[in-house]
């Protein structure tokens, strides 16, 4: 019988070494752009659809307003996105990218080619983890519906 109490048997502690390594990673390709890693993905939502609410940014990144809200106003200290209530809804807060952070997107566009080739995976093994990944984040979901 397996001691679960080994850290070796965790599946918790190789996918939290595994996510600061790949953070880590990130950090030079994301510094030469200046942003960090929280501040990239807020980035990419906004990239994949443009206008949307601090709720709707924060449900697709699993980050509460409280997290997300400095990160925002981070971004708009650099003039790449703009925050605004909605005039149908004050208590609603609606993200803008700028055109500077519609064009971050071409400088940023090569950084997970440079990832996929540094990690040293194929496409196939990628493809898998992140399906296991989404399983588990979807279970999570549902169980908080």
């Amino acid at each position: 019988m397996k001691d679960l109490l080994k850290l070796d048997n965790q599946l918790c502690f190789p996918l939290y070494a595994l996510s600061r390594e790949i953070i880590q990673r990130y950090r030079p390709h994301l510094d030469e752009i200046g942003l960090t890693y929280p501040q990239y993905l807020v980035l990419m939502v906004l990239w994949e659809k443009d206008q949307q609410t601090v709720n709707q940014i924060g449900h697709k990144l699993f980050l509460d307003s409280g997290t997300l809200t400095p990160l925002l106003k981070r971004l708009e200290q650099k003039h790449l996105l703009v925050r605004q209530r909605s005039t149908v809804d004050e208590r609603v807060v609606e993200i803008f990218l700028t055109t500077a952070g519609k064009d971050l997107k071409k400088e940023a566009k090569c950084i997970p080619q440079k990832l996929i080739e540094e990690l040293e995976i194929s496409a196939e093994e990628i493809e898998s983890m992140r399906n296991i990944a989404n399983k588990i984040l979807k279970s999570k979901i549902v169980t908080e519906v």
